[in-house]
């Protein structure tokens, strides 16, 4: 048996070094348990051919939080955050492209070449978006309250978004309580009339969900994701050397305020007594005691398997089993001997395509990729966000070469047959579709990676695929995430806490759950 510990945290994600950093700055000297050979969880930057290198799994960043930026001083070790001009580029199979920038008078400039009209609504609704957005954001920096018995703590930060609600002044208050049930593509169509801006904003709401544009409530997601970035279709914010170098300063930065990191090391069960976590067994037979256990890991993972639940109520694990957490998301890793002439972009113009690329010309194509999905199928002609690192940071490949990081969607985690099977056919349907935008791809291909939900869940440990630790949408957010009376990042298990997407806010890689959680468990802590 090792040494005691303050504080286990299972996990060496995003998330899980955020709480630790938070942690150890008061004072507590927490143990991460990483079980993968690197940190980073779903942001890791992996070689997938010899002098390729790509974010693996997630290709942009959340974006973090700048407190997180601030307090954690993620530049002093080695971060650089590169954001492009352009957000996303929007591809036509007529031959057209729409991109959309940062700057909210030179997207209404590309805009207007489609309508004059949607040119000139498109400031207006990325200001009503924005100003909703902040005071949606201020909420999900906040604990979601006792719903029983509500703190003056609790009550404090009700009165507080209630007051920032009505400040929104009568016009956008009543579009916030209105659009958050609201299927996304209504809310589009409702300002817009081009149908390639309207698919290409309604897929920041059903991006990484069983959701489609026509779902109710995911509008509701959008508006999450416009707390952390007011523009419509989203931003493109990169990290030099790839999403795992967000996570190694993270790590850098939680090292230099006293935590331990351990990889290679994977936790097998937490340690139970009495309704009270003792410690953690790793799979190499050691076990760590530790007054507290904080699993950044989902709560499916933690409470139904590190676990075992009959240190639980039959109730608790009935409602968990039903906590909706099948993932749609499958990523596709290319290496390129050159960079792919896309038929709406001038030969040399690379600047649309240092941005996101999105594949979806429609709300119906969406909506017709997520059908087939609800059958166990993986759509033959999905949505596709695709990004090209190595325009903007050109020490991803060697010099000429290109990578390109897909996510595709939709791909069930519950696929009819074999995922192992389906794998070769889902990696040729990508780049399939890739082509009919950029028709010289496939003769650049030198090798690919193909990630399916399987993969997903078996190497990266996230449960049924799900890259957000469960399910966004209205009945499983905020004071409900991931169950009702479970939202204040503990759990059944006394001294047992969960700090990951998994919690309230849950939504990318911002690091807010990280950061809500480290809030939470101090104070349950000095008790």
């Amino acid at each position: 048996m090792s040494q005691g510990r303050d504080i286990v945290i299972i996990g060496g994600g995003h998330n899980g070094l955020v709480t630790a950093f938070y942690l150890a700055k008061a004072g507590y000297t927490p143990l991460v348990l990483e079980r993968s050979a690197q940190v980073g969880g779903a942001a890791v930057t992996d070689e997938f051919h010899p002098g390729f290198r790509c974010s693996t799994l997630a290709h942009t960043a959340g974006p973090i939080l700048p407190s997180i930026l601030r307090d954690m001083q993620l530049e002093k070790h080695g971060l650089r955050l590169i954001t492009p001009d352009v957000c996303v580029t929007a591809l036509s199979p007529d031959g057209r492209a729409l991109s959309l920038y940062q700057d909210a008078g030179k997207s209404a400039q590309e805009i207007a070449a489609f309508s004059q009209k949607d040119a000139a609504k498109y400031s207006e609704f990325e200001q009503s978006l924005g100003k909703i957005g902040k005071v949606i954001g201020d909420a999900l920096a906040t604990t979601p309250p006792d719903i029983d018995s509500p703190s003056r703590g609790d009550l404090w930060s009700m009165l507080k978004t209630g007051r920032a609600i009505r400040k929104l002044g009568r016009k956008d208050m009543f579009r916030l309580l209105r659009w958050g049930p609201m299927a996304v593509a209504d809310l589009a169509s409702e300002y817009f009339e081009t149908e390639l801006l309207r698919a290409v904003i309604a897929a920041r709401g059903v991006f990484g969900t069983f959701l489609g544009p026509w779902s109710a409530g995911s509008a509701l997601v959008l508006l999450i994701r416009a707390a952390a970035d007011p523009h419509p279709a989203g931003s493109a914010s990169f990290a030099a050397g790839g999403m795992g170098a967000v996570t190694q300063a993270m790590a850098s930065a939680a090292k230099a305020a006293g935590v331990e990191i351990r990889t290679g090391a994977e936790v097998i069960e937490i340690r139970v007594q009495n309704g009270t976590a003792t410690g953690v067994l790793l799979s190499t037979g050691e076990e760590i005691p530790a007054k507290a256990v904080i699993s950044n890991a989902d709560p499916k993972r933690t409470l139904l398997k590190l676990t075992d639940p009959t240190h639980l109520s039959p109730d608790f694990v009935q409602k968990l089993q039903h906590y909706r957490g099948n993932g749609t998301v499958a990523k596709v890793n290319l290496a390129l001997a050159g960079l792919p002439k896309f038929t709406a972009l001038k030969d040399g113009d690379a600047g649309p395509l240092k941005g996101r690329i999105h594949i979806g010309n429609e709300i119906d194509y969406l909506e017709r990729a997520f059908d087939e999905s609800k059958y166990g199928n993986f759509s033959r002609q999905p949505y596709l966000e695709a990004t090209i690192p190595s325009l903007t940071d050109p020490t991803l490949a060697p010099e000429g070469k290109h990578v390109m990081s897909i996510y595709m969607q939709y791909a069930p985690y519950k696929v009819k047959g074999d995922w192992e099977e389906q794998r070769n056919a889902l990696g040729q349907t990508v780049v399939q579709t890739m082509a009919q935008y950029a028709p010289n791809l496939p003769e650049l291909i030198l090798t690919h990676q193909i990630i399916t939900p399987r993969d997903l869940e078996e190497k990266y440990g996230l449960t049924g695929g799900q890259i957000f630790h469960g399910e966004l949408a209205l009945d499983q957010f905020f004071t409900m995430r991931p169950l009702l009376d479970w939202a204040r990042y503990r759990t059944p298990i006394q001294n047992l806490y969960l700090c990951g997407s998994g919690t309230h806010p849950g939504a990318g890689l911002t690091g807010g759950s990280g950061s809500n959680a480290a809030r939470e468990i101090l104070k349950e802590l000095k008790k």
